[in-house]
């Protein structure tokens, strides 16, 4: 990152309060073709873009122009529609065929589904890619139910458009009654090409970042605890070449906030009656953003997370990033109420309402502040200074970037306790917790070695266990949130009397500066595949070393989520995993093939944050 000093708002970037909220009418504006609407054999849920169904279906991807903004771009759409929505049933087998009709190739991912890895859609992992004007067909048996979703796997489609959701019936009903089921699909949209916002990334790796500390956060620092405190504060961050507001990569300086394929001026709305109970199936197919969404005036009930059952919960707010899902069930007792979802770093937000009617609409919530990331989320578990805010860190003038434990920089990798012995390394017991596998791992694991390279510019050495941290921005802000620790899987776990025979632990890693991105220091090219044993019982270890929350995403198995007492708690497909935290998951790989392990975050998978996984 770059290093600041007190400065004056730049004039170049928005206020962060005029972020881009769309055309009421925005979308796609080619209309589908009759030919392509016949084939379709779609039904239609009020106030939703229509749902394929049936056991075979045909999907066309093109490009089509849009307009979001008041700016005419090409899109990658599905059947001319963004999102394409599907409806399918557990137990069936599905063929569907995929024509490619743009002029370069394409593939889709079933994202969290578990299937044959030839289907699974990762070009170069999987299958090799669908080339234009080919047409590849999917076919495979949907062993589960839930909401769940696809995508593009090739390039940055997803990013422009190519995605849909995937809702999966179950064969014995649903275990909670509704009576209406509204899918609420969010995403992020650009009228930038997303190569040239990437490149722009790696030349200046906070190009988006306009919630950059200010002249005015100077001066309010200086008037809470002095001038010299001010100094040392900014001195600190210098030093360790970073910045407390970098929490995402891009913004609402260049991205526009979608609901269901509407800006939010356009305002989507799902229709309901007095006295019904409504199911929200909310996912998350954002390429780069992270998002907290509520509905002021209503509890969320969550029953489903990554498509499987939970205990319900009930909660104000939650927290979820690209990849994830999420259903709750709301009982409306007013008119209107607003589905609030703003971005993570508090640029924006896209919005919808529940209504009685159409036309309707309730109020739509201020942003809330921006936060600055803690001396916690930088350096984990510190003792005394975990939970330190911005405002104590008075007087750590003397640490610098170099010498500080657990912040080391690339300067000073010879000086780094272990770093050039990392290979077969126990991170973990920097960590003193008898209990706590992430700790201690028992003496019979076998520890798979794994590499670590130099492509690093921290590391933290004190790491934090717990799941009950909703996370940056949303700690102490007067609602009930939901975190990791309040999710069980209503059936229990799927192997939960086999103890794993094998521990696998990967650190997630970048370099702010390059904006490169990897699992232990070696991006993606550069790393050799993680090999495990077909129907063996796995710990799989993840560390994150740098600030941003990266949800992490494995194909072809789930991810059971552990606490750091050894407890299993909840099967995810995809599993975020905050500044300085070390989770840990247990897997069962049941199905042979190569597949693909990645941060859901598309810039960050594609500067390097990706692994194949081969199960043999």
């Amino acid at each position: 990152m770059s290093q600041w000093l007190p400065q004056q708002k730049r004039s170049l970037q928005p206020n962060r309060r005029r972020f881009v909220q769309g055309l009421a009418a925005g979308g796609v504006l080619a209309a589908t073709p009759t030919w392509l609407q016949a084939a379709m054999s779609s039904k239609v849920a009020q106030g939703q873009t229509p749902v394929l169904s049936g056991r075979e279906i045909n999907l066309v991807i093109a490009e089509s122009p849009v307009n979001f903004t008041g700016v005419t771009r090409m899109a990658t759409t599905i059947n001319g529609s963004i999102p394409a929505p599907l409806r399918l049933r557990e137990g069936d087998e599905v063929t569907i065929r995929v024509t490619n009709h743009l002029a370069v190739a394409t593939s889709i991912h079933w994202h969290g589904i578990l299937l044959p890895y030839q289907m699974d859609g990762v070009p170069g992992i999987s299958f090799k890619g669908i080339a234009p004007g080919e047409t590849f067909t999917y076919r495979f048996t949907l062993q589960q139910s839930g909401t769940y979703w696809y995508h593009s796997h090739s390039g940055f489609q997803e990013m422009t458009g190519m995605y849909g959701a995937l809702i999966i019936e179950p064969r014995a009903g649903e275990r909670h009654r509704s009576d209406q089921d509204y899918v609420v699909q969010l995403s992020d949209w650009t009228d930038e090409d997303p190569m040239r916002a990437f490149s722009k990334l790696k030349m200046q790796s906070d190009v988006y970042n306009f919630n950059q500390p200010t002249f005015f956060d100077f001066s309010e620092d200086v008037s809470k605890v002095g001038l010299q405190g001010a100094l040392e504060k900014r001195q600190m961050w210098n030093q360790m070449r970073m910045n407390p507001t970098d929490l995402n990569d891009l913004s609402a300086a260049t991205l526009t906030f979608l609901m269901n394929g509407t800006a939010p001026n356009g305002n989507w709305t799902g229709l309901f009656q007095r006295g019904q109970r409504i199911r929200l199936r909310f996912i998350n197919a954002a390429s780069n953003s992270f998002y907290d969404v509520r509905i002021p005036g209503l509890k969320l009930t969550v029953i489903q997370a990554d498509g499987q059952d939970v205990e319900p919960v009930s909660v104000d707010e939650f927290r979820f990033g690209p990849g994830e899902t999420y259903d709750v069930l709301v009982e409306p007792a007013d008119d209107a109420y607003t589905i609030f979802a703003q971005s993570m770093d508090r640029t924006g937000y896209t919005r919808g309402t529940l209504a009685l009617q159409q036309g309707l609409s309730a109020p739509v919530p201020a942003l809330d502040p921006a936060e600055w990331l803690t001396m916690s989320d930088m350096m984990g578990a510190m003792g005394s200074m975990a939970g330190m805010n911005h405002d104590s860190m008075k007087g750590m003038e003397g640490m610098n970037h170099g010498s500080m434990k657990g912040m080391q920089g690339m300067g000073s990798m010879d000086g780094m306790k272990g770093m050039a012995g990392m290979k077969g390394m126990d991170h973990s017991a920097m960590n003193h917790q008898p209990k706590n596998p992430l700790a201690k791992p028992s003496s019979t694991v076998n520890h798979a070695s794994s590499e670590y390279g130099a492509s690093v510019d921290m590391r933290v050495d004190t790491p934090r266990t717990n799941l009950d941290d909703p996370g940056i921005g949303l700690r102490n802000n007067g609602r009930r949130v939901l975190t990791l620790a309040d999710l069980k899987s209503i059936n229990g776990l799927l192997d939960d009397r086999r103890t794993p025979t094998k521990e696998l632990e990967l650190h997630l890693t970048g370099n702010m500066e390059r904006y490169s991105w990897s699992f232990d220091g070696l991006e993606f090219g550069k790393s050799t595949p993680v090999s495990l044993k077909h129907g063996e019982r796995v710990r799989v270890i993840l560390q994150n070393d740098t600030m941003m929350t990266h949800p992490m995403h494995l194909h072809g198995m789930w991810s059971e989520l552990e606490t750091d007492q050894g407890e299993l708690r909840v099967r995810r497909h995809t599993i975020p995993v905050q500044p300085s935290q070390r989770i840990s998951f247990l897997t069962t790989p049941n199905d042979l093939g190569r597949w693909a392990w990645h941060c859901h975050l598309l810039f960050h998978m594609d500067a390097g944050m990706f692994r194949e996984v081969v199960v043999s």
